[in-house]
């Protein structure tokens, strides 16, 4: 617990007033996640995400997606050498630790298959030949809100390989002045330092994965994202791949909380953060302002929560 403390102060340094987000995705770090950030442009994005490289002492890749940019221009490619006569990988930015995926959703389906193919086998594959990603690899996307300029709605087959989707938001205004100050002389990132080192991350990931859970609540994880299936205002459910998530999310929101054992509480904040985008509203919800998390909430209360 003293390393995760350690992480989140040092991220601080870069990231002003938004605490809870920080624990969130420090969390699916842990869980062995991927991260979507759901935003409007310039609220710190791409520094938070800067700012967790430094401190988990990870290589960075960063791509800014537009609708030229092709499956090559992330993976790498293959180079002939002339001095031998073979084809040789120059490896891309996506062969990274941590890749920043900017703007996912201004890419074409070509792309954005290569990304998936990283995410779900943990290779990427050139010309006919795999390549294993360096270990650990996190994906950061970040998405404009549907209907900004150059955006086309992510595939749910994508959007279900994110473990959680967050919004960062805009700062307090405490917040935005403490920002506006820090940049005034110096770049805050240069002060953010390297708090673990590769190995040391990979330690704390097998501990999180080796959290006790009952049969119990793995029943009630299973139970609540079952619940999303038949709800008459969702259009479609979770899929069993939520039940994963919810899983190992569960165990990392333990771990953070300083127990060896995951908790019914823990399993419902896992439930909270892991669903809301695996999941459709129906025509009426969206006419009546429902929300993904409303309904999620009151599936908690209808499902009933194991004693332990």
């Amino acid at each position: 617990m003293d390393k995760v403390n350690e992480i989140i102060t040092e991220i601080k340094k870069a990231v002003s007033g938004k605490d809870q987000q920080l624990a969130w995705i420090l969390s699916v770090i842990l869980a062995r996640g991927h991260i979507l950030l759901e935003d409007i442009p310039g609220v710190g994005k791409t520094n938070m995400v800067l700012a967790f490289s430094r401190a988990l002492g990870l290589g960075y890749g960063r791509v800014q997606f537009t609708p030229d940019v092709l499956p090559s221009d992330i993976t790498g490619y293959s180079m002939l050498q002339r001095d031998t006569g073979t084809m040789e990988f120059k490896p891309g930015p996506l062969l990274s630790n941590l890749f920043l995926a900017d703007e996912l959703n201004r890419a074409t389906s070509r792309t954005q298959s290569a990304l998936l193919e990283a995410m779900e086998e943990g290779q990427v594959t050139v010309d006919g030949v795999s390549h294993k990603l360096p270990q650990p690899f996190i994906v950061f996307a970040t998405q404009n809100p549907t209907g900004a300029a150059g955006t086309q709605l992510l595939p749910d087959s994508q959007i279900d390989r994110f473990m959680i989707r967050l919004t960062i938001g805009y700062p307090s205004l405490e917040a935005e002045m403490e920002m506006v100050k820090a940049r005034l002389t110096t770049n805050p990132l240069d002060d953010v330092r390297q708090i673990v080192s590769k190995e040391e991350l990979i330690a704390l990931q097998d501990q999180v994965r080796d959290q006790f859970i009952s049969d119990e609540i793995i029943l009630y994880i299973v139970r609540l994202v079952k619940s999303t299936r038949t709800y008459s205002m969702l259009s479609a459910g979770a899929s069993p791949r939520a039940a994963l998530a919810v899983t190992a999310l569960a165990k990392a929101v333990s771990f953070i909380n300083d127990r060896d054992y995951v908790i019914p509480r823990d399993a419902e904040l896992a439930f909270l953060h892991a669903v809301p985008h695996r999941i459709r509203l129906t025509p009426e919800a969206e006419s009546k302002d429902v929300t993904e998390t409303a309904i999620l909430k009151e599936l908690i209360k209808r499902v009933p929560s194991p004693k332990i």
